[in-house]
């Protein structure tokens, strides 16, 4: 009868230090899928932010002004347009060998 108690306080016991290890283990992955959750926002709101940065900078009007300064580049106007007509390559001469 004493090993029948001894052997259901055993139980008990282990059965106790299971459960609070598992309530431990729980509350660490809780812990852990939190911070993952507010990290992602985190990521989610910087992202956002590089895409309207991203935006901006493609913006036509600034793209002009980046290629009229940087680049000395201007408006095309029909004073300044060069045509090209009447393109035709040229065959090699074929010289006579003697």
């Amino acid at each position: 009868m004493t090993r029948t108690y001894v052997g259901l306080v055993i139980a008990v016991v282990v059965t106790a230090f299971y459960l609070v290890h598992t309530q431990y283990e729980s509350r660490r992955l809780y812990s852990e899928v939190d911070r993952a959750q507010a990290q992602s926002r985190r990521l989610a709101a910087e992202h956002e932010q590089l895409q309207v940065l991203k935006r901006a900078q493609a913006a036509p009007a600034r793209v002009q002004q980046l290629a009229s300064q940087r680049l000395e580049m201007r408006a095309v106007t029909p004073g300044i347009t060069q045509y090209v007509t009447g393109f035709e390559p040229q065959a090699p001469a074929l010289e006579a060998r003697p």
